[in-house]
């Protein structure tokens, strides 16, 4: 069975190079669950690509994700949210 979402949200920026860049790294369960690894990026303030990766088991994708994550951070991405929910308090 697969979490019900993980997501890890990446930034990098350059004022310098006028470099402003997300990367947003999730696991998803499919409706045939299976585990997607959605994966997306692009300028920030645009909506940017997306790319659906499918995976037999939450392991399998977990893994990917790590590997993505590897990847990103050696470029030069830093994290900025890792599965955080806002949940306002009630009165």
């Amino acid at each position: 069975m697969v979490e019900p979402k993980l997501q890890i949200v990446l930034q990098r920026r350059d004022c310098a190079c006028n470099l402003a860049r997300f990367y947003v790294l999730a696991i998803e369960p499919s409706l045939f669950g299976d585990a997607v690894l959605v994966r997306a990026w692009g300028r920030i303030g645009s909506t940017g690509r997306q790319r659906l990766d499918l995976h037999a088991s939450a392991g399998e994708a977990g893994e990917a994700l790590e590997a993505w994550l590897a990847r990103k951070i050696r470029r030069g991405y830093t994290p900025v949210v890792s599965n955080v929910e806002f949940q306002p308090e009630r009165p």
